[in-house]
């Protein structure tokens, strides 16, 4: 079964480029192509695509609002944002709107099918560029900050789970995993997101990527 792919950006040229290095796939096809996110999201419900490649900066509606828009209504479409920033505001916004992938448009050719093929998987995706950024950008204010690093507070299952979690699993899905009931999987993340003063999934998949510990 191919894979459904929904391109969404403001510039023909780069939908374009993006369509031809994804249709080399054999199990790639592009289903539709948006110019803006209010029409992204409207041939998101109309062609039911499993990966939507999403520019940010966008006319009409920016592609983090389109984003978030979408994944509320249909959570089985995985989105890969496209953006020109590395910075982590903006991954962080665009995690918060659902998407599983930050991708950086001077990387897009070297890792776009990467990207797509980990998302449409139910994992996380991030250009190496950001991932290096982030990591780097953590040691730096641990050194600054002079604290300890929370992830040696972390028990060994608590590690585990971190992973899974940033990873992109279920709790049902962790529980089959490491043989433990739902309940006692959300006991364990509750007390590694307080451990890592993190506050939901999106923040603690940043702290994964910031630690190396995904990419």
């Amino acid at each position: 079964m191919a894979l459904r792919i929904l391109l969404a950006d403001d510039h023909t040229i780069i939908r374009n480029g993006l369509r031809l290095l994804l249709e080399r796939q054999p199990d790639f096809t592009v289903v539709g192509e948006a110019s803006n996110g209010r029409e992204a999201i409207e041939l998101a419900d109309l062609k039911n695509p499993d990966v939507i490649i999403m520019d940010v900066a966008m006319p009409i509606m920016n592609g983090i609002e389109a984003t978030a828009r979408i994944t509320a209504a249909q959570s089985k479409i995985a989105v890969v944002i496209l953006s020109m920033h590395s910075d982590e505001s903006y991954i962080l916004r665009s995690l918060r709107a659902g998407a599983r992938g930050y991708l950086l448009k001077d990387s897009a050719e070297a890792d776009l099918i990467g990207a797509v093929r980990a998302v449409a998987a139910g994992k996380a995706f991030f250009s190496p560029v950001v991932s290096k950024f982030l990591a780097d950008d953590y040691l730096r204010q641990l050194r600054q900050s002079g604290v300890e690093d929370p992830y040696d507070l972390l028990t060994a299952r608590e590690r585990e789970l971190l992973q899974l979690v940033a990873e992109g699993k279920s709790a049902k899905a962790i529980g089959a995993l490491l043989n433990l009931s739902v309940h006692t999987v959300d006991t364990h993340r509750a007390n590694l997101m307080s451990k890592l003063n993190v506050h939901n999934v999106p923040e603690l998949i940043l702290y994964a990527v910031r630690k190396g510990i995904i990419h």
